[in-house]
């Protein structure tokens, strides 16, 4: 299994940038949306993706400007491009322009869904690492959390949410802080989905406690 990441979805076609959304948020991603180079380039100069899912049709250019552009700025966020265009020209333009992978156009979900997977684990955003807090150890690249040896299981939300506070370890994590990194705007506004996933992993964590609530404030993991 491969930990959620954030994902930008450019795409212009209405109904099948929601049909995309719909699924890769069915796989556990969190999920902002764009329909323009412009509002795709403005999302990810106030945003940290992990993945960005980048059509080249765009009503106001080729989505590969936009990857030339984030390269050129040193961002280096995988980038998979959907594409009508199949020839290897097209391709070889592609992955020159800073690509990391193609899903050629109409997308195949499974398709889809399996190359994500496949950029997630080799991605920045998931790096092959091991955190440890006391004895508390979530291996990223396994998706695999374990407390004193024993393996705990946790749902793809649970794991996302624990590595956040895992890599802020000793410090206070908001409320907000945890939504932006693990969740979309559509699915985690008016909801108590937050409170939610932070009760179930303390849960599965069990005795001691390793995650403390500072009341207005948010909650702390420390040793």
């Amino acid at each position: 299994m491969v930990r959620s990441v954030r994902i930008l979805l450019v795409e212009d076609q209405n109904l099948l940038r929601e049909g995309l959304a719909r699924a890769l948020r069915g796989a556990g991603h969190a999920v902002d949306e764009a329909g323009s180079r412009e509002d795709a380039e403005v999302a990810v100069d106030v945003r940290d993706y992990g993945l960005i899912i980048l059509d080249r049709g765009l009503p106001d250019g080729d989505g590969l400007d936009s990857a030339r552009r984030w390269r050129r700025a040193g961002d280096h966020t995988p980038v998979l491009v959907l594409t009508a265009r199949d020839s290897v020209d097209d391709r070889v333009s592609g992955l020159d322009a800073g690509a990391d992978d193609y899903v050629v156009k109409p997308v195949d979900i499974a398709e889809l869904l399996a190359r994500v997977r496949s950029i997630a684990r080799r991605g920045p955003a998931t790096r092959d690492v091991v955190l440890r807090v006391a004895d508390l150890e979530l291996d990223t690249a396994r998706a695999e959390v374990r407390r004193a040896g024993v393996l705990l299981p946790m749902r793809t939300k649970e794991l996302a949410v624990l590595q956040v506070l895992m890599e802020r370890a000793g410090r206070v994590v908001s409320r907000e802080q945890l939504r932006d990194a693990c969740w979309d705007d559509a699915r985690s506004s008016d909801s108590n989905v937050v409170e939610a996933a932070v009760s179930a992993v303390r849960r599965k964590l069990g005795a001691p406690p390793l995650i403390r609530t500072r009341r207005g404030l948010g909650w702390v993991l420390d040793g």
